[in-house]
């Protein structure tokens, strides 16, 4: 009941900020810069969420992120401009296609651990990337130009489904079962649990959700090339699961919101831009060596135990 409660308090929350958000786009107090900013946001977080299930849940270490983007965004892209699909099908197929890259690379790739898993996946993205590149179907390397659908609607229905299954799953007795093979594989191996099962579904997951962001990336940029699903763009997502906290859902929110915020403010100043986000970058990291909010959530900061003073 408990539980009930507090879902539908953070519900009503959302939908608040949703509600706000789109009154003040409507009345034009928003302008088209800022519009760009929030759904940027928006597919930064659902990127930093869907990777949070692998990492941070799961404790695979993954740097191949953009490839499932990348999926998700061609796919998506394929689907409206080449078939005529309405946007919302494209999503659908784009992080199915993501899903089931997902199944493809985890399934052989996940019997590694640690660092080579972590060139595997980083393998696996390259290889998407020159796949798009040499593919003259979606333009080859001028990228392939698309109708700009994507909406604050979009982008913010697309936070709140991501955070709420993610959420509910690793709450659930299969989360448990991750968080067990991130502490332990061995021990979690020894005590029943099928490890090499839990690992592909938190790859297919992770990867859905990329194909969610992909999608709504595809249709907010108008063109779409290789070039910005490299490597790079794989440890720009995993900067914000780490600097907001492994295993923590929301830090790894926080850190999106922050460094999307960065981000954008920093391109008035292209020259410096990089070294100055690189510096809080650092800062960070030297003040917060576990994160932003290290393995916790946020909730934990407003619970106050029964008389014994706040629980940490």
């Amino acid at each position: 009941m408990k539980k009930s409660k507090i879902f539908w308090g953070y519900a009503v929350l959302a939908l608040v900020i949703y509600a706000v958000v789109q009154l003040l786009i409507s009345n034009g107090v928003i302008q088209n810069y800022y519009q760009n900013m929030f759904i940027a946001m928006c597919i930064n977080i659902i990127l930093a969420v869907s990777l949070h299930v692998i990492i941070g849940v799961t404790g695979q270490f993954s740097i191949g992120h953009a490839g499932f983007l990348a999926v998700g965004a061609y796919i998506s892209a394929i689907c409206t401009m080449k078939f005529g699909m309405p946007f919302i099908t494209a999503i659908l197929i784009g992080a199915i296609v993501a899903a089931l890259a997902g199944l493809l690379v985890g399934i052989p790739s996940l019997r590694l651990k640690g660092d080579y898993l972590a060139i595997a996946t980083l393998g696996f993205a390259e290889i998407i990337r020159i796949v798009f590149v040499n593919t003259d179907y979606v333009g080859g390397a001028a990228g392939l130009q698309v109708t700009h659908q994507s909406t604050w609607t979009y982008a913010f229905f697309g936070v709140f489904i991501t955070i709420l299954v993610i959420s509910n799953f690793t709450n659930s007795r299969h989360g448990r079962a991750c968080i067990s093979i991130r502490e332990d594989e061995i021990a979690a191996d020894a005590m029943g649990i099928n490890t090499t099962y839990y690992k592909v579904v938190a790859f297919a997951i992770g990867s859905f959700f990329a194909g969610v962001a992909g999608a709504i990336y595809a249709h907010n940029y108008y063109i779409i090339q290789p070039t910005a699903f490299g490597f790079l763009k794989s440890f720009d997502i995993l900067i914000f699961v780490v600097l907001g906290g492994l295993g923590s859902l929301s830090g790894s929110v926080i850190a999106a919101i922050l460094l999307t915020v960065v981000s954008t403010y920093l391109q008035e100043f292209p020259e410096t831009r990089m070294i100055i986000y690189s510096l809080i970058l650092i800062l960070v990291m030297l003040y917060r060596p576990t994160g932003l909010l290290g393995s916790k959530e946020i909730t934990a900061y407003f619970k106050f135990g029964k008389k014994g003073g706040t629980r940490v």
